[in-house]
């Protein structure tokens, strides 16, 4: 150690009017150093004060830059070392060495550059603001052929990529061609393992989502899906996940999903379809996931209805209703709750049975199946009547809708199950789906629901409790009175930041419950009178009117 400490006293003395041979020889002993104790060595240079002396050494003439920067990598490998590099200023000159031609300089610049900047998201935004993005772009394009450089480019994107500021510098480069270009040419499993790394957040922006796809990437994986689907070796069945997963990325963005779909023509649609049939998981799951993506506009949805594509996904939810995979599942759902969203879709799904088929899903212990299941039957019977009122009369259904309201753990599932069990009212107005939901003990839901905090809830609630007061009173009134539904519209009513519709709706159904002695009793205790008759000078012309409606109501029952 003592020519270490001789070499750190020469470097820091001679740096001005040393010759190269003599720094060269001082920094290979402290390489050497590195090798045998990288921690030791690293604190001697750091109390050394030769890190600001770096600095100086790091010009593309010397031609020991390349020494300087490697000493720079290793040293930056422990943690304690990062801020004292950052602190003596070595950042600003290694980014201009990556404007270098040498080789050798580049991969050690770029080492030491991670290395420093590894795990801080400050530094690494430091970087993408010195425009290093586009400059590694362009190394990975020149020297594609030298796989040390083009694997330091590619961790280098792949730190970099998962901040969201490089996402927007990286859309004005041609990293889509470039990466697209580097995969065509990989054989090995690992180089590709790396340039999906990349490849996955770079895919979350939506403009390069758009230049992947054309720039080639999606016939790339379709390939390595071929290629893979049959075999059963851990690479291969990793490659198929990664492949197909990233498939289904470049979906999300709406101008790549509708490029892909070409008018529900397109060979990547129909090759994604085939996906569906598939003996594996993996695929069947892509193939569901991709089709709710192709989903997102009536345009696709109709197409695709009108084309088979709801036969293909109840024949996969068949295959997996007993001990079935819980993601294929979902994927399955979603796709079609997507697809019931048109109003023209609606009745030729439940003509090809997929409420059935859904409700097969109803034993499931599984939040996130509940939750797409009954999306799914709410989606359906949007202004389905008769649907609605098959599905209304389905003691089971209704029973487990009011188990699911109470599933305090899971929002989601509690939400959609009221929504649920509010629209099967509202699309069948049955009397029968009413006296059903009454006896399985779905009012007091229903009541809740008009005090959620989302007003779309609130209304769907309230018009169904409307419907429930106006045909089935009678049935419904010991379950309406313990719920205390008069005090809950005494309060949204008083309450100045309730909605305009919350209040018409409310006072709508305050007319309706005078229809029932003791509700009545328990409207004429609570001076409801004063409450609407300030309403009646409401901004609102509809919910004024009412408010006059109702007074007159009031004033002639009490």
């Amino acid at each position: 150690m003592d020519n270490l400490s001789d070499a750190l006293k020469k470097l820091k003395i001679t740096t001005t009017d040393s010759t190269a041979d003599s720094l060269e020889g001082c920094l290979d002993c402290l390489l050497q150093a590195l090798a045998q104790n990288n921690t030791e060595t690293s604190e001697k240079i750091q109390k050394s004060g030769v890190l600001q002396v770096f600095a100086s050494l790091l010009t593309p003439q010397s031609s020991c830059t390349a020494k300087v920067a490697n000493i720079i990598a290793e040293v930056a490998r422990n943690e304690f070392m990062r801020n004292p590099c950052v602190d003596a200023g070595l950042i600003p000159p290694l980014v201009q060495l990556l404007n270098c031609k040498d080789q050798e300089v580049l991969l050690q610049t770029g080492r030491a550059l991670g290395n420093i900047c590894y795990d801080s998201h400050t530094l690494q935004s430091q970087l993408i603001n010195m425009g290093v993005i586009p400059t590694l772009v362009k190394l990975l394009g020149i020297h594609c052929q030298n796989a040390a450089l083009t694997e330091m480019c590619l961790v280098a994107f792949g730190n970099l990529a998962e901040l969201e500021s490089s996402k927007e510098q990286f859309a004005y480069t041609n990293i889509a061609e470039e990466l697209v270009k580097l995969f065509k040419k990989q054989i090995e499993h690992d180089k590709k393992e790396m340039i999906f790394e990349v490849l996955a957040p770079l895919a979350e922006n939506d403009v390069i989502k758009l230049q992947l796809v054309e720039a080639g990437l999606v016939e790339c994986l379709l390939e390595i899906v071929q290629k893979t689907v049959d075999s059963d070796k851990e690479d291969d069945v990793a490659e198929l996940k990664t492949a197909s997963d990233l498939m289904v990325l470049l979906l999300l963005g709406d101008e790549s999903m509708q490029k892909l779909f070409e008018g529900g023509r397109g060979s990547v649609f129909q090759r994604v379809l085939s996906w569906i049939p598939s003996n594996s998981h993996q695929l069947q799951l892509a193939g569901a996931l991709a089709i709710a993506n192709f989903a997102r506009n009536d345009g696709n949805c109709i197409h695709m209805v009108d084309n088979g594509i709801v036969q293909k996904l109840m024949e996969l939810l068949d295959r997996h209703v007993e001990d079935g995979n819980v993601t294929v599942q979902h994927a399955a759902l979603s796709a079609l709750r997507n697809l019931a969203i048109p109003v023209v879709n609606k009745a030729k799904m439940l003509s090809a049975g997929v409420a059935e088929a859904v409700l097969k899903f109803l034993r499931s212990e599984m939040p996130p199946v509940q939750f797409k299941l009954l999306g799914t039957l709410r989606m359906l019977i949007d202004a389905q009547a008769e649907a609605a009122e098959q599905l209304g009369k389905n003691v089971k259904l209704v029973e487990r809708l009011v188990e699911w309201c109470e599933a305090k753990d899971h929002a989601g599932v509690m939400g959609e199950s009221n929504r649920l069990l509010s629209a099967l009212i509202r699309h069948s107005k049955s009397k029968e789906v009413i006296r059903t939901i009454v006896q399985s003990g779905g009012i007091k839901h229903l009541v809740t629901m008009a005090t959620s905090e989302h007003v779309i809830m609130q209304n769907e609630a309230l018009v169904a409790l409307a419907l429930i007061a106006a045909l089935e009173l009678v049935t419904a009134e010991k379950d309406l009175e313990n719920a205390q539904l008069v005090q809950i519209l005494h309060r949204l009513l008083s309450d100045d930041r309730s909605a305009p519709e919350i209040k018409y709706n409310s006072m709508v159904l305050i007319c309706a419950l005078i229809g029932s002695e003791p509700l009545q009793k328990e409207v004429q205790s609570m001076a409801f009178l004063e409450v609407v008759s300030k309403l009646r000078s409401h901004e609102n012309k509809t919910v004024a009117q009412q408010a006059s409606l109702t007074e007159q109501r009031l004033a002639v029952e009490s």
